[in-house]
């Protein structure tokens, strides 16, 4: 890669080509990536040329000071860099400095040292109603065996249905739809248990899955099984849901966990209120659930069946 102007000393860019070089061939990063490092790496030797009064040599790379750093980030953002592209550019300098490193010829400690810029929560995309009710249908089941299929079935739609977690899926026991109960009991995060409305659907691509399924469940062990009979991986519903994703023409968004979200999105498009989906969804604070669905704490009310729309 040709520079323009001189901005870092000859052994500098040297080392700086042979690195560039083996993230191609060695660590096998993509095309954008190296490119990224790359234009980050020159950024940050162009900052240290005016900071230095002259182009910097290895001695300089060598005596870098978390200041330094913190200094290049602080003029990024100056001109407009955002917290991803900062983080990213940290990553790039911290992998050029542990390649120099290695070598001998520099210490990564004052990298290492700078904390990345605080990252904004993204949003995972929720699918359309249209796309969920899709996902979840047993007849879009992929899987060759008919028990395999309503298990997916059944999984799918208590993501969708219910807004539950795929490891609180997982978790469930027969025992837990003992009965004719309309809600569930879910073990969240941090043990905590909280009660959601269990709706018609799943109930029934439950009932369908325990029926068919060939093997014995004890009333208190896992509810679904893998193929051949142990507890059921999270990466295998991953799995099915990619395979899904292509015969249905889905993005590449459209995750398990999408499905949670999309059970969020969808119920406050149908006016159920925040508070009470931040409840369903487990969420300790009512902040997490606003960044989580993206929507303002003003929106209001609705009771669940009459919001979602499977219900």
């Amino acid at each position: 890669m040709n520079e323009l102007l001189v901005i870092g000393h000859p052994e500098v860019m040297a080392e700086r080509q042979r690195w560039l070089a083996s993230l191609t061939q060695e660590r096998r990063l993509s095309a954008k990536t190296v490119e990224a490092y790359e234009r980050d790496t020159r950024q940050f030797l162009t900052f240290l040329t005016g900071h230095l009064a002259g182009p910097p040599r290895l001695a300089d790379i060598r005596t870098l000071r978390p200041a330094d750093l913190r200094g290049f980030l602080a003029q990024r953002r100056k001109h407009g860099a955002g917290a991803r592209t900062l983080g990213r550019g940290l990553a790039g300098l911290r992998s050029f400095l542990r390649y120099l490193e290695r070598n001998g010829l520099a210490n990564a400690a004052g990298a290492q040292a700078v904390r990345s810029p605080k990252q904004p929560k993204s949003l995972p995309k929720s699918l359309t109603d249209r796309e969920a009710l899709k996902v979840v249908t047993s007849d879009a089941q992929l899987a060759e065996e008919p028990w395999i299929a309503a298990r997916n079935a059944a999984v799918l739609t208590l993501l969708y249905g219910c807004g539950l977690r795929i490891s609180e899926a997982l978790a469930l026991t027969p025992n837990d739809f003992a009965g004719a109960s309309s809600s569930l009991r879910v073990n969240g995060k941090g043990s905590k248990t909280r009660l959601v409305p269990l709706i018609a659907a799943a109930t029934d691509a439950v009932a369908t899955y325990i029926r068919i399924c060939p093997y014995s469940l004890a009333a208190s062990a896992p509810l679904f099984r893998g193929a051949r009979g142990a507890t059921l991986q999270p990466a295998i519903i991953q799995r099915e849901m990619q395979k899904l994703r292509a015969a249905l023409g889905l993005p590449d968004s459209a995750t398990p966990h999408a499905l949670r979200h999309s059970f969020a999105t969808h119920l406050l498009a149908g006016g159920g209120d925040l508070r009470t989906i931040q409840e369903l969804l487990g969420h300790a604070s009512l902040s997490t659930t606003q960044v989580y669905t993206g929507v303002d704490s003003a929106r209001l009310l609705e009771i669940y069946d009459r919001a979602h729309p499977r219900a």
